[in-house]
């Protein structure tokens, strides 16, 4: 799919095809999935390669920021369905060249799309360059990711009080709850992880560009990426922040579990302790030697229940006494 924008009083408006654009040209086309004809008309428009899906997923840095044809090629990691229960790295590659840009994306994260509906309507930061769209993406995605972090953070405190206020009175269910705290625990540190990763790839596009514009640039657009920079650099000590507090709560958990563990064992270890002496009692009296002086006595079954009784009852309150039950 094929969108392109172009600029109008300061915001953007969209353009059915390239032929629509105008003389001033357009500001954003956006390429999401595109096919390969689509592929080839911006190409052809531009003068430019755009790279394959392959090539977008390389990670060495040579490879995601790096000039060709008169244009910056700067591709960055994106997360993408963080509102959903199977969060997705997805690499993005922004192009920059001249007064446009273009954005090829094989999935679609949700601050493309509010950014583009939201630079439509008059008010919004002003849009006078592809350059200045590709400013106002970086600032959606880390607004994205800022509200990513808080709700990250705020189910890390959830977490943590069900850890460690757990009321439970039954050993098996308290296991099975702690379990799947777990589980939920395991996932948010696979989304913080998304999510640091992004950080650092915006951070490292944002000092890339930076690096190359010219000295006499706008002071507006310099102060916006030195904004960018310093957002992305907070939101990633807090990621860093989160990513400590999500692990321990993990060895928490971990923790919490072994000791219920250790706690059931324990009680079958002691329980064991208690009815070994009623056990000895009833070995020796089930013996079958001719001469035994309880043998014929008329009391001498009441006494051995009671014997048995009592030295099972005698180490369970010495255990009990010091706390071992």
């Amino acid at each position: 799919m094929l969108r392109i924008y172009i600029g109008r009083n300061g915001h953007l408006a969209p353009a059915d095809t390239i032929h629509d654009t105008g003389a001033a040209g357009a500001f954003w086309f956006d390429l999401l999935n595109p096919t390969p004809e689509e592929v080839k008309l911006i190409e052809t428009h531009l003068g430019i390669g755009i790279p394959t899906r392959d090539e977008m997923a390389e990670i060495e840095p040579s490879a995601r920021l790096y000039e060709e044809d008169d244009a910056e090629f700067m591709t960055v990691t994106v997360v993408a369905n963080v509102d959903g229960d199977e969060p997705v790295k997805t690499p993005v590659t922004f192009i920059v060249k001249d007064s446009a840009l273009v954005t090829v994306r094989h999935a679609d994260p949700k601050a493309f799309g509010v950014y583009a509906a939201k630079a439509q309507r008059a008010g919004f930061a002003p849009v006078i360059s592809g350059e200045t769209v590709m400013l106002g993406l970086m600032e959606m995605l880390i607004d994205r990711m800022a509200d990513t972090l808080e709700r990250i953070g705020d189910e890390a405190d959830a977490i943590s009080r069900e850890v460690f206020l757990n009321k439970s009175t039954s050993a098996s269910k308290k296991t099975r709850d702690l379990q799947s705290l777990i589980e939920r625990i395991g996932s948010k540190g696979d989304l913080l992880t998304k999510v640091r990763e992004s950080l650092v790839s915006i951070a490292r596009l944002v000092a890339y560009h930076s690096a190359r514009r010219s000295p006499r640039a706008s002071k507006e657009i310099q102060q916006r990426i030195k904004l960018v920079q310093r957002d992305a650099a907070s939101l990633g000590d807090h990621a860093i922040f989160l990513s400590g507090k999500i692990n321990f709560l993990l060895d928490a958990t971990l923790g919490l579990i072994n000791l219920e563990q250790n706690q059931i064992i324990k009680i079958f270890s002691v329980a064991a302790v208690a009815l070994l002496p009623p056990t000895l009692v009833a070995s020796i009296y089930g013996m079958n030697f001719d001469v035994m002086p309880e043998l014929h006595w008329t009391f001498g079954y009441p006494w051995a229940l009671g014997l048995m009784a009592a030295s099972a009852v005698i180490p369970y309150l010495y255990f009990k006494r010091r706390g071992w039950l």
